[in-house]
């Protein structure tokens, strides 16, 4: 009997540990607008501390030992064919190909600011991205940054820890940052920025200006519809949450008002009737599974891969329970320690964090890493 073939639309964080679940039961396509893993997580680090952040989270793929057994494409999803069942992709070089398919697992993410974009990238691209983001920070002398998410939060933290001679403003519209959180988080992670001398300035929700996409680093004045007077700043971040999902290679059919893939309890994309589609299946930012979106952040990538194999079979498959709340590391690793937040705000740090993470992360998630 022959294997099922199994394309991954997406090799991100969650894409990429389907991937490996699925190496050794299937003969599986990854295709992939970026040449490694280029995670979205951690932007504090990521703009602060580069050479260590990429250390983690910016990983070219073949690297990854259950990869070896995965065909990858580096190009551009340009639709898919639910009825022929295959996708279209045009590759690095510009030519076009088609890729069948028995299963497909659509798993493109999200756009959010330049930090996450869906655009076909080479290695010196994003090389030279991550380069000029430091530097224009490193630069800079007065910093602004505008949201309240975790993206926010988390580079406020760490531009004033690496540069403790900056001035450093988090504007957040709401009584409190991480609203999505567990209160007891903000008032861990609030203490924190307090003391590493960022200002705070909640009720600030900005103006946004007419055609841009927040997907630069500004300089400059920041007005406010809530009334405050306008701050200038040498560098303004805007992590203000414009999720965009990237789906513009799928029918409408599927997608919600929002963009998002629609899926059932069981990850399997479903049609305007409700009815899943045989052998689709959708995950991470882009599937619409609760309004958080937390398939990736609960780790239902090992539910779906069993689904899968379970639906090939013709056996039970599991049902996804996402987390009422966005739990995990908010600001990545200080002082060699990451602390983890769990859902009811309690937290847990791991110490020695770079010796732990080639065992608990390289060898325990991604089952087994070449060092770089």
């Amino acid at each position: 009997m022959s294997r099922p073939r199994v394309v991954i639309a997406g090799l991100g964080d969650t894409g990429l540990l389907v991937a490996i679940h699925l190496s050794k039961h299937a003969d599986v396509v990854g295709i992939s607008s970026k040449p490694g893993m280029l995670s979205g997580q951690e932007l504090g680090q990521r703009l602060a501390r580069p050479r260590e952040w990429v250390r983690d989270y910016w990983v070219s793929f073949d690297r990854y030992r259950k990869l070896d057994r995965v065909r990858r494409v580096h190009g551009e999803l340009l639709g898919v064919d639910l009825v022929a069942k295959d996708v279209t992709v045009r590759d690095a070089g510009g030519r076009e190909q088609t890729e069948p398919y028995d299963v497909l697992v659509i798993a493109t993410g999200v756009s959010n600011g330049f930090w996450r974009s869906p655009a076909l990238q080479s290695v010196s691209e994003i090389e030279e991205s991550l380069g000029a983001t430091h530097d224009r920070l490193a630069s800079s002398a007065k910093v602004v940054v505008i949201g309240g998410g975790a993206a926010a939060v988390s580079s406020a933290l760490n531009i004033a820890r690496t540069w403790p001679d900056k001035q450093v403003d988090l504007y957040f519209p709401g009584e409190r940052a991480l609203p999505q959180h567990h209160g007891k988080v903000w008032s861990a992670i609030g203490r924190q920025l307090t003391e590493a001398g960022v200002g705070l300035h909640p009720g600030h929700r900005a103006v946004v200006p007419d055609g841009f996409g927040c997907d630069e680093i500004t300089a400059g004045d920041v007005a406010w519809s809530t009334g405050q007077e306008p701050v200038s700043a040498d560098a303004v971040l805007w992590t203000i949450g414009r999720v965009r999902p990237n789906s513009s290679w799928l029918p409408d059919d599927v997608l919600d008002d929002g963009g998002f893939v629609k899926v059932d309890e069981h990850l399997r994309v479903v049609d305007p009737a409700g009815l899943p589609h045989v052998g689709v299946y959708a995950i991470g930012d882009i599937a619409a599974t609760d309004p958080l979106r937390n398939s990736a952040r609960s780790r239902a990538d090992g539910m779906l891969a069993h689904n899968i194999r379970a639906g090939l079979d013709g056996r039970k498959l599991k049902s996804f329970t996402p987390s009422p709340r966005r739990w995990g590391s908010v600001v990545g690793v200080q002082d060699d320690k990451l602390e983890v937040f769990t859902p009811t705000g309690s937290s847990f740090k791991l110490p020695a964090w770079s010796r732990l993470q080639p065992l608990i992360v390289w060898r325990g998630i991604y089952k087994g890493v070449r060092r770089g």
